[in-house]
């Protein structure tokens, strides 16, 4: 990187599990030309049909990942929150960015540019064995979401998107789990198909619970075993 970069920077980045399993010398290559981007809120990143302009991660703050419909409806697909890397599909095959993507809060992102991600992988070919494994990581995340996601409860249902929002979808190593969640009605209602009104009642039963604690524009996970005992069908 051309500038030192802060220790609590770093320190987000090892939380994750992807990066944290690199190998120092991958590391070191990765941030050597990665850029530390302030985003204001309500900021969008890119669309779909974009040119792919590299490798992101979210160090602070939230971007909203989804597209939008042939009735020109807004679809939310996943928030993304640190220590999460996206933009990675359009590296494989040279394609254009597959949705749009925007800051919901103001935030910091790291970027990885596409030449220098594309000359690490040329120098080194091994390196897409580590690439590939963040997109299996991704597969992984999304087969456990959309698992019986039409046919569970309601409660049950949000449950489990609460629990794998909780760890970054399986993608932050132990012990760093994060119970203050930066996610509103309108989002989780948006992700997971439910109405607003469905939402807020769930939620609602949760806090008396004593689950979870509502706030604006976030949610405070205050049991996380409850949540899981939730989010199992039990």
């Amino acid at each position: 990187m051309q500038q030192k970069q802060p220790r609590d920077f770093l320190s987000v980045l090892e939380q994750g599990r992807w990066f944290s399993a690199l190998p120092p010398a991958v590391k070191d290559r990765l941030l050597e030309h990665a850029q530390l981007r302030p985003v204001p809120a309500n900021t969008r990143l890119f669309s779909r049909g974009d040119p792919n302009a590299g490798l992101y991660c979210v160090i602070a703050g939230a971007v909203e990942i989804g597209a939008v419909d042939l009735g020109g409806r807004e679809m939310l697909l996943a928030v993304a929150e640190p220590p999460q890397w996206f933009g990675e599909i359009a590296t494989f095959d040279d394609g254009p960015r597959t949705h749009d993507a925007w800051t919901r809060t103001a935030t910091t992102l790291l970027l990885v540019p596409l030449a220098d991600l594309h000359a690490m992988l040329r120098d080194n070919p091994v390196l897409w064995r580590h690439l590939g494994s963040l997109v299996v990581e991704k597969m992984r995340a999304l087969f456990e979401s959309t698992e019986g996601s039409s046919t569970l409860p309601s409660p049950v249902r949000l449950a489990r998107r609460l629990q794998a929002m909780t760890d970054a979808h399986g993608m932050v190593v132990p012990g760093h789990a994060r119970h203050a969640l930066t996610v509103n009605q309108r989002q989780l209602g948006a992700m997971l198909g439910l109405t607003r009104q469905t939402v807020s009642e769930v939620l609602r039963a949760f806090e008396e619970q004593g689950v979870l604690k509502r706030r604006y524009g976030a949610l405070e996970i205050l049991d996380p075993d409850a949540l899981r005992r939730i989010a199992a069908g039990g």
